[in-house]
C-alpha cells in the first residue's frame, strides 16, 4: 500500500489532521513572529526562509505517491493555468479598489501599509520606479506563490483532506492562511506602537480567506497545484502593482 509519507516520517506520523496541525504550528508561528520582526525594522528578508521551507517541506517528508497526491504533478486542465491567472489579477485589483474606496492612502489601507516594506522612495523617477518594480514583482511572484501553495495548497490541504474531506479541509488551509496574514496587515506597527485595526483586519482577513477558497479552486481545476501557484502569483503581481503605482501616486 503507498504511503504519502516517506518511511522515516511514516513510524512517527500519520498523514492526516493531526500531520496538518503540527505542520500549521511548526511553520506558521515562526512566520507570524518574523514578519511582525520586518514590519518594525521595513524589510521581509527573513521571511523568505520561512517560504523556502515551506517550498521544500513536501520533498522532506513526502514519498513520490505523496507528493503526486498534493498536486505536484502535470495540470490536466491547461486551459485553467490561464483562469488561474485573470482570477488572481481580477481580485488583487478589486482589493485595491476596496481599500481605497474605505480608507483611501491611510496606513489603515492594506496595499498602503503593506507597502512600507518595500521601502519605496518618496522621490523616484519612472525609469527607476520601474527596475524596483519590476525586481519587486519577481520576487512576489516566486517566493510566495511557491512556498505558501505547497505548502498551505498542497502537504496541509491533502494531510487535513485525508481525514476530513476537500471540501472542510480547504475551509481549514484557507483559515489558517488568512489568521497567518494578519501579520501582514491587522496588527500593524505604525508612529512606534502597535495597533490591533479591527475593522480593516477583518476585510483583510475575510478577502485572504476567499482569496485563498479561490486558489484550491484553481488547483482542482487545473489537476495540479500550479493552478494554485499561478492564480497566487498572479494576486501578488497585481498588489504589487498597485502598491507601485495607483497608491505612491494618489
Amino acid at each position: 500500500m503507498d504511503n504519502e509519507l516517506k518511511p522515516i516520517w511514516s513510524k512517527i506520523f500519520n498523514f492526516n489532521w493531526k500531520f496538518g496541525f503540527f505542520l500549521i504550528l511548526l511553520l506558521c508561528i515562526p512566520r507570524i513572529i518574523l514578519v511582525l520582526h520586518g514590519n518594525v525594522i521595513g524589510n521581509m528578508q527573513y521571511v523568505g526562509i520561512t517560504m523556502l521551507i515551506m517550498a521544500i517541506a513536501p520533498f522532506v517528508f513526502l514519498s513520490k505517491y505523496g507528493r503526486k497526491k498534493i498536486g505536484i504533478k502535470k495540470p490536466s486542465n491547461n486551459r485553467w493555468l490561464i483562469i488561474a491567472f485573470l482570477i488572481g489579477i481580477v481580485f488583487s485589483i478589486l482589493l485595491y479598489f476596496v481599500g481605497e474606496t474605505f480608507y483611501g492612502n491611510s496606513y489603515e489601507n492594506w496595499y498602503n501599509y503593506i507597502g512600507k516594506s518595500y521601502n519605496i522612495p518618496q522621490t523616484i523617477d519612472e525609469k527607476s520606479k520601474l527596475i524596483m518594480f519590476g525586481i519587486s514583482a519577481l520576487i512576489a511572484m516566486t517566493f510566495s506563490p511557491i512556498g505558501e501553495e505547497l505548502f498551505f495548497r498542497g502537504i496541509v490541504h491533502s494531510s487535513f483532506a485525508n481525514s476530513l474531506g476537500n471540501r472542510k479541509a480547504s475551509l481549514i488551509d484557507s483559515l489558517a492562511f488568512a489568521t497567518v496574514h494578519i501579520s501582514h496587515f491587522g496588527l500593524v506597527f505604525h508612529n512606534q506602537k502597535w495597533e490591533f485595526l479591527f475593522v480593516p483586519t477583518l476585510i483583510w482577513v475575510l478577502s485572504m480567506f476567499i482569496v485563498s477558497i479561490l486558489f484550491y479552486v484553481c488547483r482542482k481545476r487545473s489537476g495540479s497545484i500550479l493552478g494554485a501557484i499561478i492564480c497566487h502569483l498572479a494576486f501578488n503581481l497585481g498588489m504589487t502593482y498597485c502598491i507601485f503605482y495607483p497608491i505612491i501616486t494618489n
